[in-house]
């Protein structure tokens, strides 16, 4: 329970209806999209930077963890208060304050969806590219905090390459700006993105300026399945060489091929490989001179079929495989570990088979997509939780996972950050000395671990 003397200091700051320690809020806020959980002492809404600078410079003073969370769509745990204290709630801090087309910057506050970014910016034949597969509920500090990806993240990239400046309060309540409003700056040591993936250790970010970019008006959309793995993992390194980058490859294994049939009546070919791309631009001809050298690479690659979208709907329909992909592994048993392991694009196909070699080690069911385009793969382990003996068994599983990323030259995450669940394997990519500096850098921000402790693997011993 939260100190009384707490609880009523809180309530001054934000007033007392947005100060709860209600055991069904309690529980809420206790776990996020990951498999963690672990309940806080009390919630606040906080609507003001002012607000927030508030409670942290309380929390400080008091030595109360504070954990910032959006909407709980993280899958690594960053959002649970392993530590109990504060969960600071940014979803009201919701405003589009700017959008300035002429010098392609949005000004938005943390809580602000993704999608209402998006439909806001559309208009003006805009939008913000980074496209994350829950962005329909993500917010943008969330997306910040993560430094989150999406499927077209081999031609647009990730967040950090759109976040210009921020607005942070730091765990003592002081309020830093980082960055500008230009395309360009290259003023003093780049804090903005330092704090780009800290995941709410370093500050709690209250405002963020985007750069924006025009929309494409066109795609095109094509289907490749391949009985190889070989054959399918050649394919995509030489797409990516050819001189054309996809706006979207997406890929799929045998084993989430068999549970989407299993499940739904899409009728997909059970192969080893099925690879979606997807090219844009700003007229049909430049999309389609750019998918035909795509289907030419496929075809000297051994396929077993490829399929051109002739219409918008045909290539919805193409699609249709794999937006269903987490939804129905995600009912197939009790509980699921979704990973993101990310490798070179010419190891995709190592990765891949080092996969299969874990599923029968393990005897478990792993079905893995993702995107090829970065060589960031969806490795989803569906197991028992109830079962300890298969809790072990998918324990190591992410273990071997893990490793087996490392030694293809990969990292432990693409997208969905390291939180609790990777916390205990920075040690596998990063280096002592590695880690000493990062664990320096937490410590000079956050001298007393307030901010969203437990996470990262950075406290300093």
């Amino acid at each position: 329970m939260m100190d009384d003397r707490i609880k009523k200091a809180l309530g001054e700051i934000v007033g007392e209806e947005n100060v709860t320690d209600q055991l069904i809020d309690m529980v809420s806020y206790s776990y996020d999209s990951s498999e963690h959980s672990h309940r806080p002492d009390c919630a606040v809404w906080a609507t003001t930077t002012e607000q927030v600078s508030q409670i942290l410079k309380l929390a400080n003073e008091n030595r109360i963890p504070v954990i910032p969370r959006g909407a709980g769509t993280g899958l690594s745990g960053m959002a649970v208060p392993v530590k109990g204290g504060i969960v600071l709630d940014l979803n009201r801090m919701n405003k589009i304050e700017k959008i300035s087309i002429e010098d392609r910057f949005a000004v938005v506050q943390p809580g602000v969806v993704y999608a209402d970014l998006d439909k806001a910016l559309a208009p003006y034949g805009f939008c913000f590219p980074p496209d994350p597969g829950s962005g329909t509920v993500c917010t943008l500090g969330g997306n910040v905090a993560t430094n989150a990806g999406g499927v077209k993240g081999a031609k647009y990239g990730t967040t950090r390459d759109y976040v210009l400046g921020l607005e942070v309060v730091l765990a003592d309540g002081r309020v830093m700006h980082t960055g500008s409003s230009t395309i360009k700056c290259v003023s003093g040591f780049d804090l903005t993105r330092l704090m780009v993936g800290s995941e709410g250790t370093l500050g709690v970010v209250t405002r963020i300026t985007l750069k924006i970019n025009p929309k494409p008006t066109a795609s095109s959309t094509a289907v490749a399945t391949f009985e190889n793995l070989e054959d399918a993992g050649k394919a995509v390194t030489q797409i990516m060489s050819s001189g054309i980058i996809p706006a979207v490859m997406e890929i799929m294994d045998r084993p989430t091929i068999q549970a989407i049939n299993q499940n739904t009546e899409l009728g997909l070919p059970e192969v080893d490989a099925m690879l979606l791309v997807e090219t844009d631009g700003y007229t049909q001809g430049e999309t389609d001179y750019q998918l035909e050298k795509v289907v030419a690479v496929f075809n000297a690659n051994n396929p077993l079929e490829v399929k051109q979208a002739k219409t918008r709907e045909e290539a919805l329909d193409l699609w249709k495989a794999r937006k269903s992909a987490y939804a129905v592994l995600a009912r197939i048993q009790t509980h699921f570990v979704l990973e993101d392991v990310t490798v070179p694009m010419g190891k995709i196909a190592d990765l891949l088979r080092g996969i299969g070699e874990i599923s029968k080690k393990y005897n478990l069911q792993i079905a893995t997509f993702g995107h090829a385009g970065d060589g960031n793969l969806h490795p989803q382990i569906l197991y028992d939780g109830y079962n300890p003996e298969e809790v072990e068994r998918m324990e190591k599983a992410v273990a071997d996972l893990f490793q087996l990323s490392i030694d293809l030259n990969g990292t432990l995450t693409g997208e969905h950050g390291i939180g609790i669940a990777k916390a205990g394997y920075m040690t596998m990519e990063h280096d002592d000395v590695e880690m000493d500096a990062m664990r320096m850098v937490k410590n000079t921000f956050d001298p007393h671990n307030i901010l969203n402790p437990g996470k990262m693997a950075l406290e300093v011993n």
